[in-house]
């Protein structure tokens, strides 16, 4: 399954909450986010979301960044949510990944989502390149 295409602006109250003092990032946050779950039928009323940041231990519920709709009918919040618990399992090579989605997500689960660009991306790069050339 493809990943939604579904991009939004954050708001300035999100991003105030990303930059305060106390937040876990020492990065500037996107002004942007782009929907990380698969590709869902009604991109007006189905809930999309980004992941913004980590709890603070691995299974801490993270931040996640929900909205709806488009112009000014576009709805949103930004929560911390658990994290899904699905597991797979691979029994041939004993590798086990968990859904990097929240629980109770739309669509797939994050190992069943593709992300073409990113793919496109990662296959280009080879060891050594660097953007100068």
């Amino acid at each position: 399954m493809l990943q939604c295409t579904a991009v939004t602006l954050l708001p300035p109250d999100a991003v105030l909450r990303l930059t305060a003092p106390g937040a876990d990032s020492t990065e500037d946050p996107e002004p942007y986010v782009l929907c990380e779950l698969g590709t869902h039928d009604d991109h007006e009323h189905t809930e999309h979301a980004a992941y913004l940041r980590p709890g603070r231990t691995p299974d801490a519920p993270a931040l996640w960044f929900f909205w709806t709709g488009r112009g000014p009918e576009r709805t949103h919040r930004a929560e911390s949510s658990p994290w899904c618990p699905a597991v797979l399992r691979r029994l041939d090579s004993g590798v086990v990944r968990r859904c990097a989605l929240f629980d109770h997500h739309t669509a797939a689960h994050s190992w069943d989502v593709t992300d073409p660009l990113g793919d496109l991306i990662a296959e280009r790069l080879v060891p050594g390149d660097s953007p100068e050339g």
